[in-house]
């Protein structure tokens, strides 16, 4: 991604559907036994990683404009390879749905960005007290449904973990009995994958609770489209960029209490916003606060918007801000990136120090993952001169049709094949 900053933008961007919905929404759509459709889907490079290992089951797939139809009327029962699986690190919700479907599941292990440690124990947990059997062979990992089918059990997580919740899901909604999900992740996209099933015919209650109870049923049949909800991920990018390069720019197609606690401190900072019912409009900032952030789960502040942030505070006048990401702390690899781009900061015992930065210079820079791919570029946008972003397929991993809707905006940006 070739960026010339230091252009002000105005006008209006709209949000696509969440990616975090999307990732489990497509490996879900294999549990039913007829054809799904979802609308509002983001165009981003994860959907197609995705539609490449459905592929790989014999199950087809069409992406046209922002609907995704899925057909496992013929699925078949495959080993997911390594290799692509090694993509994405969401491709590990297969685990749950073939489960769920077949009574086996065979996955390489997950990949995806490089935020730290990220273990999938308390997904093998739930699978085991569902009735699993679950072994390690040759960097795959085997699970296995006893051959009278996997059964209903009370299962509380250690700690919070939105991927163990929706794979407990997937594979309970078409178990025998109760299952019961204490200390579950209360995220919107959960709310929305249990929507998703609930349609097809599924028995989930309490998502968005700490507790979720699924009575399982024996067949998922989709009857009707599923629109995804909005990604407040991105939402909250654009509107960070809006605060540090916009002359006014409408965020649209949002979910206001989505975004509540990433608002509250946009506020707290003093940017101006007028919030509307499903949009968004930020005013030009003037003279900004420094302030402290420490991510938690939902609904504290998101973990995914603690680097979309950080421009923003760099933008600030005067003071020291402070991030805390309890969720991910090793998550700062974009820290020397910014500071090859004259920003003032640094991390000390996982902890993000930052000072005022007014004299941002375009840089050569590296993507190393999706949202410290987007501190990156609202910070080239901020800079002077030129700014190359070098594994920017990165950020095409999560951020619908980038390159068009900062150019709408006004940025001279550029997305170019290595």
């Amino acid at each position: 991604m070739i960026i010339h900053g230091g252009k002000p933008l105005k006008g209006d961007v709209w949000i696509g559907g969440a990616k975090n919905s999307t990732v489990a929404l497509i490996p879900a759509s294999i549990l039913s036994r007829t054809p799904v459709t979802l609308d509002s889907v983001p165009r981003i490079q994860d959907v197609d990683n995705l539609m490449d290992l459905l592929a790989e089951m014999n199950v087809t797939s069409e992406f046209v404009e922002t609907t995704l139809k899925v057909d496992p009327s013929n699925i078949e029962m495959h080993p997911l390879p390594a290799g692509k699986i090694k993509s994405l690190r969401a491709s590990y919700y297969f685990m749950g749905a073939l489960l769920g479907r077949f009574g086996r599941a065979v996955v390489g292990f997950p990949g995806g960005d490089d935020i730290g440690p990220r273990p999938i124990d308390q997904h093998i947990k739930g699978f085991q007290m569902l009735g699993a059997k679950v072994r390690n062979e040759n960097d795959e990992i085997v699970i296995t449904a006893p051959e009278e089918g996997l059964h209903g059990a009370n299962i509380y997580l250690e700690m919070v973990s939105v991927g163990a919740t929706i794979n407990i899901i997937l594979a309970a909604v078409t178990a025998s009995g109760r299952t019961v999900i204490e200390n579950a992740a209360r995220e919107p996209e959960i709310i929305d994958l249990s929507t998703f099933l609930n349609n097809m015919g599924a028995r989930i209650r309490g998502a968005g609770t700490d507790t979720i109870r699924i009575d399982g049923v024996p067949v998922l049949q989709a009857r009707n489209a599923h629109t995804i909800i909005p990604d407040r991920i991105e939402a909250g990018t654009y509107i960070s960029l809006a605060a540090c390069v916009g002359e006014g720019i409408r965020v649209c197609n949002i979910i206001e209490e989505h975004l509540d606690s990433f608002l509250a401190k946009v506020e707290e900072m003093g940017v101006g916003m007028e919030v509307n019912e499903d949009s968004i409009y930020v005013y030009p900032a003037g003279d900004l606060q420094m302030i402290q952030i420490k991510t938690m789960p939902y609904p504290g502040f998101a973990t995914d918007l603690q680097q979309p942030i950080t421009p923003l505070l760099l933008s600030a006048k005067q003071g020291e801000g402070v991030i805390i990401d309890t969720i991910y702390p090793k998550r700062v690899r974009h820290i020397p990136e910014l500071q090859r781009m004259g920003a003032d900061l640094h991390v000390e015992d996982d902890i993000i120090l930052i000072h005022p930065s007014s004299h941002l210079k375009g840089a050569k820079v590296s993507a190393d993952e999706i949202r410290a791919g987007a501190a990156l570029m609202i910070t080239g946008l901020m800079a002077e001169g030129e700014t190359v972003i070098e594994n920017a397929d990165n950020i095409l991993r999560g951020y619908d049709r980038v390159e068009l809707k900062l150019r709408q905006l006004g940025a001279d940006v550029e997305i170019v094949d290595a």
